[in-house]
């Protein structure tokens, strides 16, 4: 039998929470740094070199991998054996309080993301909480915890169904896996749970990306089990789909796919997907009465010395001077460097500014998006002398419901965000010939480094969903969508899917 204390449990969520928010797992790190060295296509390259320049950043700046801290999930396993010194609390409030504190930590705070009153008023609670926990009483006298903190970009991608017994798993992932976009970020993993019933295909699936990268491991001493042999299946398969880094087409997709099984009903095979993006973060502790976790800091030179330069054919934009006629001969694929002023907005802004522009009322005071470029984000707080924390882009999709409107009344020229749009949306992005340009989601403290000033201009009471004003200098984006509706989410994995076929059939032959 072992004592813990509520304050170590506590002590140690805090820590731990604030470690994964800028220490990529290393396992993670030297997976993506492999998909580099082997990656073909230029533009998936590109993608992983600042995911890797990025990862190294936050790690010796301790700042957030990405904008987007994300939503605290914990399994907590309690020995039968163990006592708490005291009994006043809960785990999930001692979750919630070790969360609070790490998220409001003033040396590197956290982005709070999590609204009450889901389908309501859907309120921001300041201090990202609550978590999510589910709680096991295992044998013996420890406490085991793994925690991790998934961002809403890639959670909101996750997929389940209800196959027949008869339907072939693999089969159901690489259909379903395209319909999913980019917005989950890849190069990434992929958890798939399987059996239980529904709720647990899902809790089974997220519980499997708290395991480490080893699938070049297993395909090399050959799989044997069920879910191994799976798991080779669907890593195999969806990197066969040539969707690649960001979804602009290339080798790698997934750097690993983990499966965890239970038993089922005879007449079901509940089977639950949930992607894991390029910001994977989590960590694993154990108490056993000694004291809080001691969480080991990875070493600066175990990350990989990549580079990323322009190349010189990359196009330099003043943003202060363009007009759409500047834009017009822009094409998809291309690299280009933005500076000068920019605005932001996020759902909440831009649902503000439609319910306005519908009223009569027009934008809001010191907001003027007339030959300007908004930029989907909603940045870390600043700390020291940094003009804005971490702000990478998030999921473009969200916003195409009102894209229309702010392409045909406000004067607005372009979008920056994350992954793709949606078919509606690329054909009013080419109906009013302006563009959308995608900056590298996991990228967020890379980004951050371009931002030399920053001010909310509007709706301060949004929190991180505020307008800001960004002055940016060399932020480095591509054309996604340009003025003729060409999109790079449809061409770029269209030509890596045919370009892995003929490799395949090469080897083959």
């Amino acid at each position: 039998m072992s004592i813990i204390r509520q304050q170590d449990f506590i002590d140690s969520i805090e820590d731990a929470l604030q470690f994964i928010s800028y220490y990529h797992p290393l396992d993670y790190v030297k997976a993506v740094e492999k998909a580099y060295h082997k990656e073909e296509s230029q533009a998936a390259k590109d993608a992983m070199a600042q995911i890797l320049i990025n990862s190294r950043m936050s790690a010796e700046g301790r700042r957030p991998l990405c904008q987007d801290t994300g939503i605290v999930t914990c399994f907590v396993k309690v020995g039968m054996g163990v006592q708490w010194d005291k009994t006043d609390l809960t785990v999930q409030e001692m979750v919630d309080e070790g969360t609070r504190r790490a998220y409001l930590n003033p040396d590197n705070p956290l982005r709070a993301s999590i609204v009450a009153d889901p389908a309501g008023t859907r309120k921001n609670t300041r201090d990202n909480t609550p978590s999510v926990v589910h709680l096991d009483m295992v044998k013996g006298d420890k406490v085991e915890v793994m925690t991790a903190a998934k961002g809403g970009g890639s959670e909101n991608k996750s997929k389940m169904v209800m196959l027949n017994p008869s339907d072939d798993i693999a089969d159901w992932v690489v259909k379903t896996l395209p319909t999913m976009g980019a917005g989950w970020c890849p190069p990434g993993m992929l958890g798939i749970g399987i059996g239980g019933t529904a709720e647990k295909a899902a809790v089974l699936a997220k519980e499997s990306l708290m395991d480490p990268v080893d699938i070049h491991e297993l395909i090399e001493r050959g799989p044997e089990t069920t879910e191994e042999k799976l798991r080779v299946d669907i890593f195999n398969k969806v990197n066969a789909l040539g969707i690649g880094a960001q979804g602009l087409g290339g080798l790698t997709t997934v750097v690993d796919v983990k499966v965890m099984s239970l038993p089922t009903h005879a007449a079901s095979k509940p089977v639950a997907m949930i992607p894991n993006c390029a910001a994977t973060r989590h960590a694993h502790f154990t108490l056993d009465g000694s004291g809080p976790a001691n969480l080991k800091a990875p070493k600066l030179e175990d990350w990989p010395e990549v580079t990323w330069e322009v190349g010189a054919d990359t196009r330099r934009v003043n943003l202060n001077t363009i007009t759409k006629e500047d834009i017009q001969d822009w094409k998809v694929g291309e690299t280009v460097l933005l500076s000068g002023k920019m605005l932001t907005g996020r759902d909440a802004a831009h649902k503000r500014i439609q319910t306005m522009l519908q009223n009569g009322e027009g934008l809001p005071d010191g907001v003027d998006l007339t030959n300007k470029f908004i930029y989907y984000v909603g940045p870390v707080d600043a700390v020291g002398d940094e003009v804005v924390g971490p702000a990478g882009p998030t999921t473009a999709t969200r916003m195409d419901k009102f894209t229309d409107i702010m392409l045909e009344e406000t004067g607005l020229i372009g979008m920056i965000g994350k992954a793709e749009r949606g078919t509606a949306t690329v054909e009013s992005i080419a109906k009013h010939k302006s563009v959308y340009l995608m900056a590298v989601g996991g990228a967020a403290y890379l980004v951050s480094k371009a931002i030399k000033n920053a001010k909310v201009v509007a709706f301060e009471d949004l929190g991180m969903e505020a307008i800001y004003e960004f002055d940016v200098e060399d932020m480095p984006v591509t054309v996604a969508v340009d003025s003729t509706g060409a999109n790079a989410h449809q061409t770029g994995p269209a030509i890596w899917k045919a370009k892995i076929e003929e490799l395949d059939a090469a080897l083959k032959a």
